[in-house]
This record gives C-alpha cells, sequence and structure tokens, in this order.
C-alpha cells in the first residue's frame, strides 16, 4: 500500500495505501476502551483546527473526518481534545467521531518497523545484513538481489524493489475486494515488474518481507510478535488483525470510494490480507496516539534504535508529499510553527485514510477519514489538519499576516 500525494498518484490509486497498510486479537467492543481516564477534558476552542477538518468536508468533499489531539504531558493545559465534520454513514447521517475504529493501512508499517528494530537491539537480525541472510533465494529475480539488499533498506524503502501494487491488475482495485492474498506471491509478483526509477520507492513489497524476516529469525508470525510486543503491553484494546475478515468489528466508521464510472460506493468491507504487515491492522484514533506518543518517549525502543528510526532519508514527492523525509517505517514532515512532526500515514482501497504524528513538543494528533481525498489540493488540505492540530494555540504558531 503506498503513501502517495501527487494528482498522478492520486488517480492511479484512489485509496490504495500509504498504508502507509498491526494487533490484538480482541473482542471487546470500541466503548470499552473509553474509560474515563481516556475522556477529553474540557478545553478552549481549536477554532484553526477546526475550520480545517470543516474545509475537508465542505470543499474537499470528504464524507467525513474527525481529528484527536493528546497534550504534551500530564500538566499540558488541555490535556486531549477533538475536531470532527460530516458522518460516519452516509445511510444513517451518524456523525463522524474519534472512538469509532477505522482501517489505518500503512500506519501498521511503523508497528512493524518497531518489532524489527527491537529484534535488533536483541541482537537477534542486524539493520545492515543483507535480507539473503534471514530470507535465502527470496529476493532473485528481475535483476534483484537480496544478497545486495539489507535489512535497513528494507525499511527505508530504499533496496530498489517495486511495489507489486503498481501491477496492472491492481489498477481494478474493487475486481480484488474479497480475495486472500499471501505475501510470498505477492513478493514474486512485484520482482517481475520493472525497476523503480528512484532511488527512495515507497514500496509495501519491502514491509511483506520485513515480515518474513521477523517471522523467520522468531519462529513466530509477525502478527503474533507485533501483538505481543507492541499491542498487549499497551493495552491497544481497539487493535487487532482482522485477517480475512471483511467486516470490522465493533463501532466503526462505513468508508467510501469512487467506482470507475463515477459512482460513490461503500467500501468497508475488504479482505485487507494484500496489505498484511504493511498495511492490514484496524485501530482507533486513541490506540493511535497512545501507540506515537509510547514509540515518541522511548517506553518501545531503546535509544540508539530510536535514532536508527530517525534516521532519514529525502522522499520522492511523487510519492509522499514536498518536504516529507522517511526513516525507518517513520515519516518526518516541516510543521508551519517550526520542527517537524514525525509519524506515519496509511490508505486502504474501501476508503479509510489514517495519519498519526507527534510534534516537537510531545503533543501527539490522530487523524481519520472515512474517504480518501481525491485531489492534490485534498491531499494538501488533509496535511493542514495535521499542522493545525500540532501548531494551534503553541508559542510558535504562525499566525495569518
Amino acid at each position: 500500500m503506498a503513501i502517495f500525494l501527487s494528482s498522478s498518484a492520486v488517480r492511479r490509486r484512489t485509496g490504495l495505501a500509504a498504508m502507509a497498510l498491526a494487533c490484538l486479537l480482541t473482542t471487546a467492543p470500541a466503548a470499552a476502551a473509553q474509560s474515563p481516564q481516556h475522556t477529553p477534558r474540557a478545553c478552549g476552542p481549536h477554532p484553526a483546527l477546526s475550520r480545517s477538518v470543516h474545509h475537508l468536508v465542505t470543499h474537499d468533499r470528504i464524507a467525513g473526518a474527525a481529528v484527536l489531539v493528546t497534550g504534551a504531558g500530564p500538566d499540558a493545559p488541555c490535556a486531549r481534545w477533538t475536531a470532527s465534520d460530516g458522518v460516519a454513514d452516509l445511510r444513517t447521517g451518524r456523525p463522524m467521531n474519534t472512538t469509532d475504529r477505522l482501517r489505518i493501512g500503512s500506519v501498521t508499517k511503523t508497528f512493524t518497523a518497531t518489532v524489527v528494530l527491537q529484534l535488533a537491539a536483541e541482537r537477534r537480525l542486524s539493520l545492515d545484513a543483507p535480507v539473503e541472510r534471514y530470507l535465502p533465494g527470496l529476493i532473485r529475480a528481475g535483476g534483484h538481489d537480496g544478497r545486495r539488499i539489507t535489512v535497513r533498506q528494507i525499511l527505508q524503502h530504499t533496496g530498489g524493489l517495486p511495489d507489486y501494487l503498481d501491477a496492472p491488475e491492481w489498477q481494478h482495485i474493487e475486481r480484488l475486494r474479497y480475495r486472500h492474498s499471501e505475501p510470498r506471491r505477492l513478493i514474486a509478483r512485484a520482482l517481475r515488474l520493472p525497476p523503480p526509477r528512484h532511488t527512495w520507492h515507497y514500496a509495501t513489497t519491502n514491509y511483506l518481507i520485513a515480515g518474513l524476516i521477523v517471522r523467520q529469525v522468531t519462529g513466530h508470525s509477525p502478527e503474533t510478535e507485533i501483538t505481543r510486543r507492541i499491542i498487549g503491553p499497551l493495552g491497544l484494546h481497539d487493535t487487532y488483525w482482522p485477517g480475512d475478515a471483511v467486516r470490522i468489528r465493533g463501532p466503526h466508521s462505513r468508508s467510501y470510494f469512487t467506482a470507475g464510472d463515477g459512482r460513490r460506493v461503500d467500501g468497508t468491507d475488504w479482505n485487507t490480507t494484500f496489505g498484511g504487515v504493511g498495511g492490514a491492522l484496524v485501530s482507533t484514533p486513541a490506540d493511535l496516539t497512545r501507540f506515537a506518543t509510547a514509540l515518541s518517549a522511548g517506553r518501545l525502543l531503546p535509544a540508539p534504535q530510536s535514532a536508527e528510526m530517525r534516521r532519514t532519508v529525502a522522499a520522492d514527492p511523487d510519492r509522499l508529499w514536498p518536504g516529507a523525509r522517511y526513516g525507518l517505517g517513520l515519516i518526518s514532515s516541516p510543521l508551519s510553527c517550526g520542527g517537524t512532526w514525525w509519524g506515519h500515514a496509511g490508505t486502504v482501497p474501501g476508503g479509510h485514510r489514517a495519519l498519526v504524528a507527534t510534534g516537537p513538543g510531545g503533543r501527539s494528533v490522530a487523524v481519520a477519514l472515512n474517504e480518501v481525498p481525491a485531489t492534490l489540493q485534498a491531499e494538501l488540505d488533509f496535511l493542514d489538519v495535521v499542522d493545525k492540530a500540532l501548531c494551534e494555540g503553541t508559542s510558535t504558531e504562525r499566525t495569518p499576516a
């Protein structure tokens, strides 16, 4: 599942991932996570954020948008606040909210990268070892050679591998809506595609390979390891792997995409095994901010591995956006108020779009859309929501001239 922002990529993928497309098999309803300590404290208005979210719905015609912001630390003057607009369900008119589950697409990649880095910290693998050491013979086609591609390059999308989602059959994604996918077959399909033109090339192929490395090193599925190491310990009760189940469990927003004939179609039910540990997770904004905060605070990785995660390279603006850089499963992007945010974005073909990020002061934000922005301007408006969430009310907030 690829992250994108250019208008050509938006047209080409309408919804294929920024998945951006990790993982507790829980039956607890989403409402169960809304314990008293998660109830937003009364806060003052945040007009800039509210206007930005409203613009996505009214001007960019996104069905529904919801934003959860968490202040930096327990002593922050406003611990948590939300902004939402539009509807979670076009049929019933139920309002969009920040407690519903959604498919988070490529935000899953940050979960997967975190586990790979944990294994590196445990000296069970080396970031600079070739993929061939862990998966002999897997990458030996189309001029690609796993003996010359490292684990680090896999996590950073700099190994020169194509994305299987660029294959012609994925241009009509709705035809594959209920199909089960296997990682090795998808990787093999990618290796038959033309090589990328740029050094940095976002490809979910890389994260399927990372998942296979986790399985080889630990003897357990990557989904199991992500659940055991991250989702369980952090208490992410609304985050789970859907497997082949096409329906989302518990309260959730519907999601929408535009079909080939121009009709807006409900795309909530979908088999997302094609995203795997690169993009199949279901979660909520609250779980995502909890994960991002723990990662930023060093609770999931030792300092050396946290630093490795943030060693970035310039990203191709046609597959991300101008100014974005990519680390090991982590995106950095400049803020109007100074500094950068760190996080990841994700998109799934049915229409859900997610993003989670932390700012330089420790404030975190999670954004949930139930329709993928269809134009370059709409994507920029989506990023403006993130900027407003992390900048509004800070001492360095940039005010209009």
